[in-house]
Protein backbone atom coordinates (compact mmCIF):
# COMPACT_ATOMS: atom_id res chain seq x y z
CA UNK A 1 0.00 0.00 0.00
CA UNK A 2 1.19 3.49 -0.90
CA UNK A 3 0.04 5.97 2.10
CA UNK A 4 -1.01 9.59 2.24
CA UNK A 5 -1.51 12.40 4.50
CA UNK A 6 -4.99 13.22 4.07
CA UNK A 7 -5.94 16.74 4.53
CA UNK A 8 -9.94 17.34 4.84
CA UNK A 9 -11.74 20.36 5.80
CA UNK A 10 -13.26 20.58 9.14
CA UNK A 11 -17.04 19.96 7.15
CA UNK A 12 -15.27 17.12 5.50
CA UNK A 13 -13.75 15.38 8.37
CA UNK A 14 -17.14 15.42 9.92
CA UNK A 15 -18.41 13.30 7.08
CA UNK A 16 -15.49 11.38 6.84
CA UNK A 17 -16.28 10.20 10.82
CA UNK A 18 -20.10 9.54 10.00
CA UNK A 19 -18.59 7.20 7.28
CA UNK A 20 -16.04 5.81 10.14
CA UNK A 21 -19.05 5.61 12.51
CA UNK A 22 -21.37 3.94 9.98
CA UNK A 23 -18.39 1.21 8.98
CA UNK A 24 -17.95 0.84 12.96
CA UNK A 25 -21.53 0.01 13.58
CA UNK A 26 -22.39 -2.84 10.51
CA UNK A 27 -19.52 -4.35 11.63
CA UNK A 28 -20.51 -4.44 15.07
CA UNK A 29 -23.78 -6.05 14.06
CA UNK A 30 -21.67 -8.68 12.20
CA UNK A 31 -19.94 -9.79 15.11
CA UNK A 32 -23.23 -9.97 16.96
CA UNK A 33 -24.79 -11.91 14.38
CA UNK A 34 -21.36 -14.46 14.71
CA UNK A 35 -21.14 -13.55 18.56
CA UNK A 36 -25.12 -15.53 18.67
CA UNK A 37 -23.72 -18.62 16.95
CA UNK A 38 -22.94 -21.78 17.95
CA UNK A 39 -22.37 -25.62 17.47
CA UNK A 40 -25.79 -27.40 16.66
CA UNK A 41 -27.80 -24.00 15.55
CA UNK A 42 -28.12 -22.46 11.99
CA UNK A 43 -25.25 -20.66 10.36
CA UNK A 44 -24.42 -17.50 11.12
CA UNK A 45 -25.36 -15.49 7.51
CA UNK A 46 -22.50 -14.61 4.55
CA UNK A 47 -22.01 -11.32 3.01
CA UNK A 48 -24.68 -12.18 0.73
CA UNK A 49 -27.05 -12.27 2.88
CA UNK A 50 -26.08 -9.42 5.16
CA UNK A 51 -25.88 -6.81 2.12
CA UNK A 52 -29.67 -8.44 2.04
CA UNK A 53 -29.91 -7.38 5.66
CA UNK A 54 -28.79 -4.58 5.28
CA UNK A 55 -30.53 -2.93 2.50
CA UNK A 56 -33.55 -3.42 4.73
CA UNK A 57 -32.07 -1.71 7.57
CA UNK A 58 -31.17 1.47 5.48
CA UNK A 59 -34.74 1.72 4.59
CA UNK A 60 -35.93 1.46 8.08
CA UNK A 61 -33.05 3.71 9.21
CA UNK A 62 -32.80 7.27 7.37
CA UNK A 63 -29.68 8.24 9.28
CA UNK A 64 -28.17 4.97 7.49
CA UNK A 65 -29.18 5.33 4.64
CA UNK A 66 -27.62 9.28 4.75
CA UNK A 67 -24.12 7.47 4.32
CA UNK A 68 -22.78 5.43 1.57
CA UNK A 69 -23.64 1.86 0.74
CA UNK A 70 -20.02 1.39 -0.76
CA UNK A 71 -18.57 2.10 2.92
CA UNK A 72 -21.30 -0.28 4.30
CA UNK A 73 -20.86 -2.92 2.27
CA UNK A 74 -16.93 -3.02 2.31
CA UNK A 75 -17.46 -3.57 5.94
CA UNK A 76 -19.48 -6.63 5.74
CA UNK A 77 -17.07 -8.19 3.29
CA UNK A 78 -14.07 -6.95 5.49
CA UNK A 79 -15.83 -8.68 8.23
CA UNK A 80 -16.50 -11.79 5.78
CA UNK A 81 -12.78 -11.45 4.82
CA UNK A 82 -11.28 -11.42 8.73
CA UNK A 83 -13.94 -14.24 9.71
CA UNK A 84 -12.46 -16.82 6.23
CA UNK A 85 -9.32 -15.45 7.81
CA UNK A 86 -10.07 -16.60 11.78
CA UNK A 87 -11.18 -20.12 10.13
CA UNK A 88 -8.09 -20.93 8.33
CA UNK A 89 -5.87 -20.42 11.68
CA UNK A 90 -3.94 -17.22 10.30
CA UNK A 91 -5.63 -14.56 12.45
CA UNK A 92 -7.35 -14.28 15.31
CA UNK A 93 -11.04 -13.80 15.83
CA UNK A 94 -12.73 -10.32 14.77
CA UNK A 95 -13.70 -8.37 17.81
CA UNK A 96 -15.99 -5.06 18.33
CA UNK A 97 -14.59 -1.72 17.18
CA UNK A 98 -14.90 1.00 19.02
CA UNK A 99 -15.32 4.83 18.24
CA UNK A 100 -11.38 6.45 18.34
CA UNK A 101 -9.32 3.21 17.90
CA UNK A 102 -8.96 1.73 14.43
CA UNK A 103 -11.22 4.51 12.89
CA UNK A 104 -11.39 4.22 9.30
CA UNK A 105 -13.29 2.42 5.72
CA UNK A 106 -12.69 1.18 2.16
CA UNK A 107 -13.57 2.32 -1.16
CA UNK A 108 -13.72 0.09 -3.94
CA UNK A 109 -14.36 0.20 -7.60
CA UNK A 110 -12.02 3.41 -8.21
CA UNK A 111 -11.46 4.70 -11.03
CA UNK A 112 -7.97 6.49 -12.42
CA UNK A 113 -10.68 9.95 -12.62
CA UNK A 114 -11.33 9.37 -9.15
CA UNK A 115 -7.16 10.66 -8.05
CA UNK A 116 -6.23 14.03 -9.76
CA UNK A 117 -2.80 16.07 -9.04
CA UNK A 118 -3.68 19.97 -8.46
CA UNK A 119 0.08 21.03 -8.13
CA UNK A 120 3.27 19.62 -7.19
CA UNK A 121 2.42 18.71 -3.67
CA UNK A 122 -1.41 18.32 -3.44
CA UNK A 123 -3.45 15.60 -4.62
CA UNK A 124 -7.35 15.48 -4.56
CA UNK A 125 -9.13 11.56 -4.11
CA UNK A 126 -12.72 11.25 -5.07
CA UNK A 127 -14.30 10.10 -1.79
CA UNK A 128 -18.37 8.83 -2.13
CA UNK A 129 -20.76 11.49 -0.44
CA UNK A 130 -18.43 13.99 -0.15
CA UNK A 131 -16.46 14.77 -3.06
CA UNK A 132 -12.71 15.64 -3.74
CA UNK A 133 -10.44 15.55 -0.57
CA UNK A 134 -6.92 16.56 -0.71
CA UNK A 135 -3.69 14.80 0.48
CA UNK A 136 -0.01 15.59 0.17
CA UNK A 137 1.10 14.51 -3.31
CA UNK A 138 4.36 13.21 -1.15
CA UNK A 139 5.52 10.49 -4.41
CA UNK A 140 3.96 9.21 -7.03
CA UNK A 141 0.93 7.41 -6.91
CA UNK A 142 0.80 4.31 -8.57
CA UNK A 143 -0.97 3.13 -11.59
CA UNK A 144 -3.70 0.43 -11.45
CA UNK A 145 -5.20 1.11 -7.76
CA UNK A 146 -8.63 -0.53 -7.44
CA UNK A 147 -9.41 0.61 -3.89
CA UNK A 148 -8.42 2.91 -1.51
CA UNK A 149 -8.44 2.92 2.30
CA UNK A 150 -9.39 6.35 4.75
CA UNK A 151 -7.77 5.67 8.33
CA UNK A 152 -7.56 8.23 11.18
CA UNK A 153 -5.25 7.64 13.82
CA UNK A 154 -5.66 8.33 17.50
CA UNK A 155 -2.96 11.54 17.04
CA UNK A 156 -6.20 12.81 15.14
CA UNK A 157 -4.42 12.51 11.47
CA UNK A 158 -6.43 11.05 8.16
CA UNK A 159 -4.26 9.06 5.74
CA UNK A 160 -5.32 7.51 2.25
CA UNK A 161 -3.69 4.45 1.35
CA UNK A 162 -4.07 2.99 -2.12
CA UNK A 163 -4.34 -0.53 -2.82
CA UNK A 164 -1.20 -1.58 -5.04
CA UNK A 165 0.82 -4.97 -5.38
CA UNK A 166 4.29 -3.17 -4.98
CA UNK A 167 7.11 -4.47 -7.10
CA UNK A 168 9.73 -6.65 -6.24
CA UNK A 169 13.47 -5.05 -5.75
CA UNK A 170 15.90 -6.91 -8.45
CA UNK A 171 18.88 -7.86 -6.40
CA UNK A 172 22.43 -7.50 -6.98
CA UNK A 173 22.90 -11.13 -8.98
CA UNK A 174 25.78 -11.70 -7.21
CA UNK A 175 24.97 -14.68 -4.76
CA UNK A 176 25.87 -12.40 -1.82
CA UNK A 177 24.16 -13.56 1.13
CA UNK A 178 23.40 -11.93 4.75
CA UNK A 179 22.03 -13.02 8.10
CA UNK A 180 19.66 -11.17 10.29
CA UNK A 181 19.57 -11.44 13.82
CA UNK A 182 16.61 -9.60 15.97
CA UNK A 183 16.71 -8.34 19.27
CA UNK A 184 15.78 -5.92 21.71
CA UNK A 185 18.99 -4.27 22.63
CA UNK A 186 19.99 -4.47 18.82
CA UNK A 187 17.24 -4.24 16.88
CA UNK A 188 19.11 -5.52 13.30
CA UNK A 189 22.27 -7.03 13.55
CA UNK A 190 23.93 -8.20 10.43
CA UNK A 191 26.12 -11.08 10.20
CA UNK A 192 28.58 -8.50 7.81
CA UNK A 193 28.90 -6.81 11.74
CA UNK A 194 27.13 -4.07 11.39
CA UNK A 195 24.46 -3.11 14.39
CA UNK A 196 21.30 -1.69 13.14
CA UNK A 197 19.13 0.59 16.07
CA UNK A 198 15.42 1.71 15.65
CA UNK A 199 15.25 4.94 16.07
CA UNK A 200 13.20 5.75 19.13
CA UNK A 201 11.86 9.10 20.97
CA UNK A 202 14.71 11.44 22.10
CA UNK A 203 15.34 12.32 25.44
CA UNK A 204 13.54 15.45 25.82
CA UNK A 205 10.47 13.31 23.89
CA UNK A 206 10.31 10.76 26.48
CA UNK A 207 10.57 13.13 29.28
CA UNK A 208 7.56 15.03 27.77
CA UNK A 209 5.86 11.79 27.27
CA UNK A 210 6.01 10.70 30.69
CA UNK A 211 5.04 13.76 32.38
CA UNK A 212 2.44 13.46 30.18
CA UNK A 213 1.24 9.93 31.27
CA UNK A 214 1.36 11.40 34.92
CA UNK A 215 -0.77 14.40 34.05
CA UNK A 216 -3.12 11.65 32.65
CA UNK A 217 -3.51 9.33 35.90
CA UNK A 218 -4.39 12.44 38.04
CA UNK A 219 -7.34 13.69 35.48
CA UNK A 220 -10.55 12.83 35.44
CA UNK A 221 -11.63 10.37 33.79
CA UNK A 222 -14.46 11.58 30.78
CA UNK A 223 -13.28 15.09 31.14
CA UNK A 224 -11.86 17.55 28.60
CA UNK A 225 -8.73 18.25 30.09
CA UNK A 226 -8.20 14.12 29.97
CA UNK A 227 -8.98 14.01 26.07
CA UNK A 228 -6.17 16.57 25.55
CA UNK A 229 -3.59 14.67 27.63
CA UNK A 230 -4.86 11.48 25.40
CA UNK A 231 -4.43 13.20 22.23
CA UNK A 232 -0.98 14.82 23.05
CA UNK A 233 0.35 11.22 24.21
CA UNK A 234 -0.90 9.58 21.07
CA UNK A 235 0.76 12.57 18.89
CA UNK A 236 4.54 11.44 20.49
CA UNK A 237 3.32 7.76 20.04
CA UNK A 238 2.38 8.46 16.37
CA UNK A 239 6.07 10.20 15.86
CA UNK A 240 7.57 7.29 17.30
CA UNK A 241 5.36 4.69 15.60
CA UNK A 242 6.07 6.90 11.70
CA UNK A 243 9.80 6.87 13.01
CA UNK A 244 9.95 3.04 13.52
CA UNK A 245 8.00 2.09 9.94
CA UNK A 246 10.20 4.81 8.20
CA UNK A 247 13.40 2.66 9.49
CA UNK A 248 11.62 -0.44 8.38
CA UNK A 249 11.16 0.56 5.24
CA UNK A 250 14.60 2.38 4.52
CA UNK A 251 16.62 -0.97 6.36
CA UNK A 252 14.45 -3.54 3.92
CA UNK A 253 15.05 -1.50 1.00
CA UNK A 254 18.66 -1.71 1.37
CA UNK A 255 18.87 -5.36 2.39
CA UNK A 256 17.08 -5.90 -0.99
CA UNK A 257 18.90 -4.20 -3.24
CA UNK A 258 22.65 -5.24 -1.33
CA UNK A 259 22.10 -9.00 -0.93
CA UNK A 260 20.55 -11.70 -3.15
CA UNK A 261 19.72 -14.42 0.04
CA UNK A 262 18.05 -12.91 3.15
CA UNK A 263 18.00 -15.24 6.07
CA UNK A 264 15.93 -14.68 9.16
CA UNK A 265 15.41 -16.41 11.77
CA UNK A 266 11.22 -18.60 11.70
CA UNK A 267 10.16 -16.49 15.04
CA UNK A 268 6.70 -16.44 16.36
CA UNK A 269 6.20 -12.99 17.41
CA UNK A 270 2.28 -13.31 18.25
CA UNK A 271 2.97 -16.29 20.89
CA UNK A 272 6.41 -14.75 22.13
CA UNK A 273 4.65 -11.18 23.01
CA UNK A 274 1.80 -12.88 24.85
CA UNK A 275 1.06 -11.60 28.20
CA UNK A 276 2.23 -13.88 31.31
CA UNK A 277 -0.18 -13.04 33.84
CA UNK A 278 -1.86 -16.13 33.62
CA UNK A 279 -5.36 -16.96 35.37
CA UNK A 280 -6.82 -16.07 38.70
CA UNK A 281 -6.75 -20.05 39.55
CA UNK A 282 -2.93 -20.23 38.05
CA UNK A 283 -1.09 -16.59 38.57
CA UNK A 284 1.48 -15.81 36.09
CA UNK A 285 5.60 -15.38 37.40
CA UNK A 286 7.86 -12.21 36.33
CA UNK A 287 4.46 -10.80 34.73
CA UNK A 288 6.48 -7.49 35.03
CA UNK A 289 9.66 -8.09 33.32
CA UNK A 290 7.63 -10.12 31.20
CA UNK A 291 5.76 -7.27 29.63
CA UNK A 292 8.61 -5.31 29.59
CA UNK A 293 10.08 -7.70 27.18
CA UNK A 294 7.06 -7.89 25.15
CA UNK A 295 7.01 -3.71 24.68
CA UNK A 296 10.82 -4.23 23.58
CA UNK A 297 10.09 -6.57 20.70
CA UNK A 298 7.35 -4.77 19.32
CA UNK A 299 9.13 -1.53 19.90
CA UNK A 300 11.69 -3.01 17.68
CA UNK A 301 9.69 -4.16 14.58
CA UNK A 302 9.92 -7.36 14.58
CA UNK A 303 7.42 -8.81 12.15
CA UNK A 304 7.05 -5.61 10.25
CA UNK A 305 11.15 -5.84 9.14
CA UNK A 306 10.25 -9.41 8.17
CA UNK A 307 7.14 -9.00 6.34
CA UNK A 308 8.44 -6.12 4.00
CA UNK A 309 11.85 -8.08 3.07
CA UNK A 310 9.07 -10.80 1.89
CA UNK A 311 7.91 -8.17 -0.29
CA UNK A 312 10.40 -6.25 -1.23
CA UNK A 313 12.65 -9.18 -1.59
CA UNK A 314 10.18 -12.01 -2.71
CA UNK A 315 11.49 -15.15 -2.86
CA UNK A 316 15.19 -14.53 -1.64
CA UNK A 317 14.07 -14.43 2.26
CA UNK A 318 14.98 -17.93 4.04
CA UNK A 319 13.47 -18.72 7.38
CA UNK A 320 15.44 -20.84 9.56
CA UNK A 321 15.59 -22.75 12.44
CA UNK A 322 15.88 -20.37 16.04
CA UNK A 323 17.25 -22.93 17.82
CA UNK A 324 20.99 -22.41 19.21
CA UNK A 325 21.60 -19.69 17.15
CA UNK A 326 22.87 -17.37 19.99
CA UNK A 327 24.48 -20.29 21.46
CA UNK A 328 26.68 -21.60 18.94
CA UNK A 329 30.14 -20.34 17.75
CA UNK A 330 29.60 -19.32 13.54
CA UNK A 331 33.34 -20.59 13.18
CA UNK A 332 33.62 -24.51 14.69
CA UNK A 333 30.03 -24.96 15.19
CA UNK A 334 30.26 -26.21 18.81
CA UNK A 335 27.18 -25.16 20.94
CA UNK A 336 28.29 -23.64 24.16
CA UNK A 337 25.43 -21.77 26.60
CA UNK A 338 28.19 -20.75 28.49
CA UNK A 339 29.96 -18.86 24.99
CA UNK A 340 27.78 -16.05 25.96
CA UNK A 341 29.28 -13.74 28.53
CA UNK A 342 26.60 -11.27 28.26
CA UNK A 343 24.33 -9.63 26.41
CA UNK A 344 26.47 -8.03 23.70
CA UNK A 345 29.70 -10.13 24.20
CA UNK A 346 30.51 -14.06 22.75
CA UNK A 347 33.62 -16.23 23.48
CA UNK A 348 34.09 -19.61 22.04
CA UNK A 349 35.95 -21.73 24.66
CA UNK A 350 36.84 -24.31 22.55
CA UNK A 351 38.70 -22.58 19.43
CA UNK A 352 38.68 -19.16 21.36
CA UNK A 353 36.59 -16.72 18.73
CA UNK A 354 34.96 -13.65 19.93
CA UNK A 355 32.76 -11.27 18.79
CA UNK A 356 29.52 -9.33 19.18
CA UNK A 357 26.94 -12.15 20.62
CA UNK A 358 24.23 -10.59 17.99
CA UNK A 359 26.68 -10.85 15.14
CA UNK A 360 27.83 -14.39 16.00
CA UNK A 361 24.37 -15.15 15.79
CA UNK A 362 23.50 -13.60 12.44
CA UNK A 363 26.72 -15.62 11.29
CA UNK A 364 24.90 -18.57 12.22
CA UNK A 365 21.77 -17.88 10.19
CA UNK A 366 24.06 -17.02 7.35
CA UNK A 367 25.17 -20.62 7.57
CA UNK A 368 21.53 -21.84 7.76
CA UNK A 369 20.26 -19.95 4.98
CA UNK A 370 22.94 -20.94 2.85
CA UNK A 371 22.48 -24.74 3.70
CA UNK A 372 18.89 -24.14 2.65
CA UNK A 373 19.25 -22.79 -0.64
CA UNK A 374 22.08 -25.36 -1.40
CA UNK A 375 19.36 -27.57 -0.75
CA UNK A 376 17.15 -26.00 -3.31
CA UNK A 377 19.55 -26.46 -5.85
CA UNK A 378 22.79 -26.04 -5.05
CA UNK A 379 24.41 -22.51 -3.41
CA UNK A 380 24.58 -19.38 -4.92
CA UNK A 381 28.23 -17.92 -5.68
CA UNK A 382 29.45 -15.89 -2.13
CA UNK A 383 27.29 -18.76 -0.46
CA UNK A 384 29.13 -21.44 1.56
CA UNK A 385 27.48 -24.40 1.51
CA UNK A 386 30.06 -26.53 3.55
CA UNK A 387 30.62 -26.59 7.41
CA UNK A 388 32.19 -28.57 9.91
CA UNK A 389 30.47 -31.00 12.14
CA UNK A 390 28.47 -29.60 15.12
CA UNK A 391 29.25 -31.00 18.17
CA UNK A 392 27.47 -30.17 21.63
CA UNK A 393 30.60 -28.85 24.34
CA UNK A 394 28.15 -29.95 26.95
CA UNK A 395 28.00 -33.42 25.93
CA UNK A 396 31.85 -33.85 25.79
CA UNK A 397 32.70 -32.43 29.28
Amino acid sequence: MSRFRLQPTPAQERMLLEHCGHARFVWNLAVEQYAHWSPGRKAAPRYSEQCRQLTEARAENPWLAAGSVIVQQQALKDFDQAMANFFGRTHRRPTWRRRGRGEGFRIVAVNPDDVRRVSRMVGEVRVPKIGWVRFRWSRAVADGAKSYRITRDRADRWHVAFAVVPEPIAGPDTGTAVGVDRGVAVSAALSTGELLSTPTLRRSEQARLLRLQRKLARAQRGSNRRGKVKTAIAKLKARETDRRKDWVEKTSTRLAQEFDVIGVEDLKITNMTRSAKGTVEVPGRGVRQKAGLNRGILANGWGLLVTRLEQKASGRVVKVDPRLTSQRCSVCGIVDREARESQAAFRCRSCGFACNADVNAALNIRHAAGHAVAARGGPPSGVSANREPQRDLLSVE
